[in-house]
């Protein structure tokens, strides 16, 4: 479907989208001068709604200005804004018993933690990236001690609060899926020895207690065992989770020189979970859905998300360039068109967050305590980065 010319179409929307669009946005206006870090919560002219920080969105938030002065271009706003996120962060972000809050003032006061760690997964891509942008070796260091915190935490259960009661024990696919990326960025800017068998032992995790090719879905949390917990939460699939999930594997299997198992395996949850997903009616990939088609207890079940779009863009993009199978360009034509027409704001640029199931706009916000600039830019710069490269590769 793509043509070579069609593909250098596509590079260059990608990469006009991101740095005269989207990154123009969010920089310099959101760089916290007076108290560091930046102030992401905006409204869809990019005015502030709330003076806030989530803390999880500040590492994002470095990670991305960072990864354009390492990828992109050397520029001095960007890197002395990624410093302004990095310092931030270590100033004010951790508590005493050194886990980081999630949620704290735009002076850095503490309001809340929760009981996963992705405000530290963050911390790690940020720093690691930051290192590199920099030259800072204790950014480096900081971000390997960081990992190792999180080895513990997921080795460890019981070293954060749990949830729930030991009565129906489940274990979830984000944390895992969440800390094979970490790895994969940590291993890409500063290296780590650890990343290589730590990555291989979740891969083996996802695929035998998540994917279950008989039923062709990906579930989202599973029994200690890997079995399906028939109770609505045990039900409940997020389509976008998994099809991100599908990408992290196919970016390492690219990485291991297109490792035909690795392929297969992130294809297939890709097909899965599009099946599920995507929206016949109204186009658009839906939030949740039930493993065997009963009702969705969450009423945002249909709604559709930024993020979840961005994943299936770059997930379908990255199927089609290491396959060569045309569905996947069909696919990502389906989702590329869908997104840019319903979620990019013309007017002010970047993209709304939420949309009804029709279509029609949820609410105008571009910023939040979940959305900021991460999901968005880092689909238009990893998918304008992996044509160019495929490009170069097949000239």
């Amino acid at each position: 479907m793509y043509t070579r010319q069609g593909l250098i179409t596509l590079r260059d929307f990608y990469r006009k989208q991101l740095l005269e669009d989207t990154i123009p946005f969010w920089f310099p206006r959101s760089f916290d001068k007076e108290f560091g870090g930046f102030l992401f919560m905006r409204d869809a002219d990019g005015s502030l709604i709330d003076d806030d920080k989530a803390v999880w969105i500040q590492g994002r938030g470095t990670w991305t200005l960072a990864t354009l002065y390492n990828t992109v271009e050397p520029k001095k706003e960007w890197l002395e804004g990624a410093k302004l996120g990095y310092d931030f962060l270590n100033a004010h972000c951790f508590d005493t018993d050194g886990q980081m809050f999630f949620h704290v003032t735009r002076k850095g006061e503490p309001i809340r933690k929760r009981r996963y760690f992705f405000s530290e997964t963050f911390y790690i891509i940020a720093s690691a990236a930051y290192a590199k942008a920099s030259g800072d070796q204790q950014a480096a260091a900081n971000a390997r001690k960081v990992f190792g915190k999180c080895l513990d935490y997921m080795n460890n259960p019981h070293l954060l609060p749990a949830k729930f009661t030991s009565t129906r024990p489940t274990k979830g696919i984000g944390a895992t899926m969440i800390m094979m990326n970490t790895a994969y960025q940590l291993r890409a800017t500063i290296g780590d020895d650890r990343c290589d068998q730590w990555i291989t032992k979740w891969i083996e995790d996802i695929e035998q207690n998540f994917v279950k090719h008989d039923i062709r879905c990906v579930m989202e949390q599973v029994a200690p065992d890997g079995s399906i917990i028939d109770h609505i939460d045990g039900r409940t699939l997020n389509p976008g989770h998994a099809i991100e999930c599908a990408w992290f594997i196919l970016q390492e299997a690219i990485y291991r020189g297109n490792d035909s198992h690795l392929i297969e395996l992130g294809c297939a949850m890709l097909d899965y979970m599009w099946e599920r997903g995507w929206d016949e009616k109204h186009g658009g990939i839906l939030y949740f859905r039930d493993v065997y088609n009963k009702p969705v207890q969450e009423y945002w079940q249909d709604m559709k998300f930024w993020w979840v779009h961005n994943e299936a863009i770059i997930a379908t993009l990255m199927a089609y360039l290491v396959t060569g199978n045309e569905k996947y360009a069909r696919w990502h034509k389906m989702v590329h068109d869908y997104a840019y027409q319903h979620f990019h704001d013309k007017e002010h640029g970047e993209w709304f967050g939420f949309l009804h199931r029709d279509g029609s706009l949820a609410q105008p916000a571009k910023g939040n305590m979940f959305k900021g600039p991460f999901h968005l830019p880092r689909q238009e710069w990893l998918c304008y980065q992996m044509i160019d490269q495929y490009l170069q590769q097949h000239e």
